[in-house]
């Protein structure tokens, strides 16, 4: 009697939650190119980081479901109406609006995380993965952590109530996994760069590549040391957290080439030598620890990739050039 086998699984139906930001968006072009439909979960249906990275038929491969990710309500109706499986949530403000508003920005931050997982409860027949956006902002500056490679299992000691929010939503992803089972992964991301990153602190080094394409003066506002990370790995990083089956309440904080600010500039001022006298950077270092251990990630997801910061550049570049030639580059975030 040939031995029985379990019926094949239903092909992954991905919502992203926060798609129309960079990394979201990014995780929506590469889930296109591997031909995902993926439905894309917000407030509206604006969306000029996809615009700007997508082609118009691949464009039409995204479905839009309005909702706001503070509504269980709104969610739970997308995630069953759609038959959702794969959750990807990366909705959140960021670290200067969660200090203008910390009400406001605990109930994005926190309470649309804990809706996810609410949902991810109740329909746990359907939804098989949770990857969620942590930030290394849950870490505290280099000094509480001395010399070196911070390593696994470090203190977490945020300083900014976005980082108390993101350290939340790991604690309560660790929570749903205790009582309810409820497997997922976290990323905290470090300094990603690429085209579409054009808000916070961190942004500073894209801004620069699209201010000397446009052959504009700027200052990044941070030096000292940072971990840069190409988006195209961050977002392959999210995917593959989606599509494995490692249990529990993973957290993984991705590395990529760990270096100084001024080690960024000379490669910029290398691939793009008008930048030279164009772009310059000031200010203190990030109070944040930069340089982390990811062998959890490789231990349980495999190697990840990371593409030289000299590659990762001369993309962002291209695509900038690109979209300068088409009328479409957008350098209004170059005043903030």
């Amino acid at each position: 009697m040939p031995n029985a086998q379990a019926p094949p699984r239903n092909p992954a139906r991905y919502l992203l939650t926060g798609a129309k930001g960079f990394i979201g968006s990014w995780i929506a072009k590469v889930l296109v190119e591997r031909g995902h439909a993926p439905w894309i979960y917000d407030l509206d249906t604006e969306a000029h980081r996809l615009e700007a990275l997508l082609r118009p038929p691949q464009l039409e491969r995204l479905r839009f479901v309005l909702g706001d990710v503070t509504s269980l309500d709104d969610l739970e109706r997308a995630v069953v109406e759609h038959g959702i499986t794969h959750l990807i949530h990366l909705a959140a403000l960021q670290v200067p609006y969660c200090a203008a508003d910390p009400l406001l920005g605990a109930r994005v931050n926190v309470l649309g995380t804990l809706n996810v997982f609410e949902v991810a409860r109740r329909h746990r027949d359907q939804v098989r993965r949770i990857v969620y956006a942590s930030s290394q902002a849950v870490f505290g500056p280099e000094e509480f952590y001395g010399r070196g490679t911070v390593p696994e299992g470090a203190p977490l000691l945020p300083n900014t109530h976005y980082g108390v929010f993101k350290q939340a939503n790991e604690g309560n992803a660790r929570v749903y996994y205790l009582t309810d089972g409820i497997s997922s992964v976290g990323l905290r991301p470090g300094t990603v760069y690429g085209v579409g990153r054009d808000r916070g602190i961190t942004s500073g080094p894209t801004k620069a590549i699209k201010a000397a394409i446009l052959g504009r003066p700027y200052t990044i506002r941070l030096t000292g040391g940072v971990d840069m990370q190409y988006v195209r790995d961050t977002a392959e990083i999210f995917i593959r957290s989606a599509e494995s089956e490692v249990e529990g309440a993973k957290v993984y904080t991705p590395r990529g080439e760990v270096i100084q600010v001024e080690e960024f500039l000379q490669v910029l001022y290398r691939l793009l030598p008008q930048a030279k006298a164009l772009i310059r950077a000031e200010g203190p270092p990030l109070p944040i620890a930069y340089d982390f251990d990811d062998s959890a990630l490789v231990r349980d997801l495999g190697p990840p990739p990371r593409t030289p910061l000299e590659q990762g550049v001369r993309e962002t570049a291209e695509i900038f050039e690109r979209l300068h030639r088409e009328g479409r580059l957008d350098a209004r975030d170059l005043e903030s």
